[in-house]
């Protein structure tokens, strides 16, 4: 049985030959995903609806133009990423720089200091595949600023890179890193005080002997 990267090439081949099963098949496998970023992006349920919606009808409209020389599930995840951010700015537009430099701010002088310090009860590899931690880091995305949670989905989420996710958007490569190092720390600690060993904490400002 093919993986899925091949299944989704050869949809992709049947889907611009006019098969439209196929596309239906393309949206079956990858919908649910889109959600889930526009969720974290837009943060209404009704805007993502309206962000996958785009996205899919995007990927009608263009799917001709697809050179294939990156996986189908990326250029997807490229063009809800861009239809997201659109909606986001277009709502925000009232608001003060809400995507956009923010020189003033994003220097490594700022950094959060950690209030709550311990190691965690699980390892990485328990905490990625826990569904109730994925809710509470939904939860606790939800809590940090939107410039501070934009680039962690973008970035640690969707796994795009650093170049692209300044791209996306609009700020240099330097403030994606200043706040995706600020987005991990004040998560990290949101998810320490759920996931922390007590036995283990360290309070700030002292270390283990």
């Amino acid at each position: 049985m093919p993986d899925k990267p091949d299944a989704d090439r050869e949809l992709v081949h049947r889907a611009k030959q006019g098969e439209y099963a196929a596309f239906e098949e393309l949206v079956s496998r990858h919908e649910r995903r889109i959600y889930n970023l526009a969720v974290r992006i837009v943060g209404k349920v009704h805007d993502a609806e309206e962000v996958v919606q785009q996205t899919f009808l995007s990927v009608i409209e263009h799917l001709d133009t697809f050179r294939e020389e990156a996986r189908f599930s990326t250029w997807l995840t490229r063009i809800g990423t861009n239809h997201a951010l659109a909606l986001l700015r277009k709502r925000s537009r009232r608001q003060t720089l809400p995507l956009s430099e923010d020189r003033s701010n994003d220097d490594y002088g700022d950094v959060p200091r950690p209030q709550y310090i311990a190691e965690w009860r699980e390892t990485p590899e328990e905490v990625a595949s826990n569904r109730e931690v994925r809710r509470l880091l939904d939860e606790a995305l939800a809590e940090i600023d939107e410039k501070y949670r934009l680039v962690f989905v973008l970035r640690d989420i969707e796994g795009l890179s650093t170049k692209e996710t300044a791209e996306a958007l609009e700020i240099s490569v330097s403030n994606v890193k200043v706040r995706l190092l600020r987005a991990r720390l004040m998560l990290r600690e949101r998810l320490t005080l759920v996931l922390g060993d007590e036995a283990t904490r360290v309070m700030p400002g002292h270390h283990h002997e």
